[in-house]
């Protein structure tokens, strides 16, 4: 069993006392306690720690305050919030703490229990093994272009699918394409270990090309088994700055004697079109040609309303920051009740994204959710993975 090194930051002593004991008690801890954040930064400028559990409501420096120092440092540790105050409050420390590039392991209101402290242990072990598994993996932002290129015309890089169920009946009625990168030397990388660097190649026109001929392609197989499954694809927005964009999907798709109207095209959130015109014309001519349109991450960043409103949308995607933890969280409930309700109002299916537990598929199933995509239904997998999970799908699984 791993030992961590953890250091926790509380100005209440009773506190550090009931602190330690648990810590003890559960094992596998070398703890070490300071009273305030300027303590804490003057050992973590000596010492090195697995894990930083500190209260948010502290005198002189806060919690969000020290989580703004601690981001600076060359090598943070793992990060683990506690306070007596709202469940929000937590939440959006923790969003501030990511977004400066921290590892958040642990959300804990007071007052702490065991079983919180082994969940700590448990996500540690994870985001550790994440660490070793990455180790020395070729660090993000260094694939050349010419690399790229060539895994796209190898079809290294791969269309893999990640089922939809209904809410309804429990069948799979879609499913969303996701980049993997079969890389013959460093095995399947997700993501965010080549995307961005497909960005900065310039390289994002010819990616979403590959995606939608690997889509089609895998549509015509389940067809063949008597499953036309509709597949919705990722679509950077600044994309639709190109005027030919549009005509040149559709003459894809035509030309694969494909139907457009089982293709939806997912508008993300990550970047946007110079002009606004460029915004709706694309979005109002996919629509013209068949193609589904939705509003990708609904409920994070900064989606507007009055955009959903205006664009025709045929698909409302629910982020997973509001559905992961929904059933521990009146607040993430109610926000979800509110977004179906608005998306049934504007005839829009309801999509809800990384469901993982039992529990958040009861509260999605109590608000009429209408589909459901998560760890707990099925990673993405390849195209003959997703063959094979049709063909039992007749059955019904057990958890809808």
């Amino acid at each position: 069993m791993n030992v961590y090194r953890v250091l926790i930051v509380e100005d209440h002593p009773f506190q550090h006392q009931y602190l330690a004991n648990i810590f003890l008690a559960t094992g596998g801890f070398e703890v070490e306690l300071v009273w305030d954040g300027a303590s804490a930064l003057n050992r973590l400028s000596h010492n090195r720690y697995d894990l930083l559990l500190t209260d948010l409501m502290m005198p002189q420096m806060d919690g969000v305050q020290l989580i703004q120092q601690i981001a600076q440092l060359h090598r943070p540790p793992a990060l683990a919030l506690m306070t007596a105050a709202s469940r929000r409050m937590l939440i959006g420390s923790a969003q501030a703490a990511k977004n400066l590039g921290l590892h958040v392991v642990g959300l804990i209101s007071k007052p702490v229990r065991a079983d919180e402290i082994v969940s700590l242990r448990k996500n540690l072990d994870l985001h550790i093994a994440e660490q070793v598994c990455g180790y020395g993996r070729q660090t993000r932002g260094c694939r050349s272009r010419a690399t790229l290129i060539k895994a796209l015309e190898n079809e290294e890089i791969q269309a893999w699918f990640q089922p939809k169920k209904s809410l309804r009946d429990g069948g799979i009625v879609g499913a969303e394409a996701l980049a993997r990168w079969a890389h013959p030397i460093e095995g399947v990388l997700m993501p965010g270990d080549f995307l961005n660097d497909v960005e900065k190649a310039q390289l994002e026109i010819e990616l979403l090309g590959s995606m939608l001929a690997q889509t089609l392609h895998a549509q015509a197989q389940w067809t063949k088994m008597g499953h036309p499954l509709p597949v919705s694809i990722n679509l950077p927005t600044h994309l639709l700055d190109r005027g030919d964009l549009v005509d040149n999907l559709l003459r894809q798709v035509l030309a694969s004697q494909a139907d457009p109207r089982l293709i939806t095209f997912e508008l993300t959130e990550s970047s946007t079109t110079r002009f606004s015109s460029d915004y709706y014309a694309g979005a109002c001519r996919l629509r013209l040609m068949g193609f589904g349109l939705a509003q990708d991450d609904f409920g994070k960043g900064y989606s507007s309303y009055f955009n959903l409103v205006s664009t025709p949308f045929t698909e409302l995607k629910i982020d997973r920051s509001l559905v992961s933890g929904c059933s521990d969280n009146e607040g993430q409930a109610a926000a979800l009740l509110s977004i179906t309700d608005l998306g049934r109002k504007l005839g829009l299916i309801t999509v809800a994204e990384g469901a993982e537990t039992q529990s958040e598929l009861g509260v999605l199933r109590r608000i009429h959710c209408d589909l459901v995509q998560g760890f707990i239904i099925s990673p993405a997998v390849a195209r003959d993975d997703l063959a094979a999970l049709l063909k039992i799908d007749g059955t019904g699984p057990a958890l809808l």
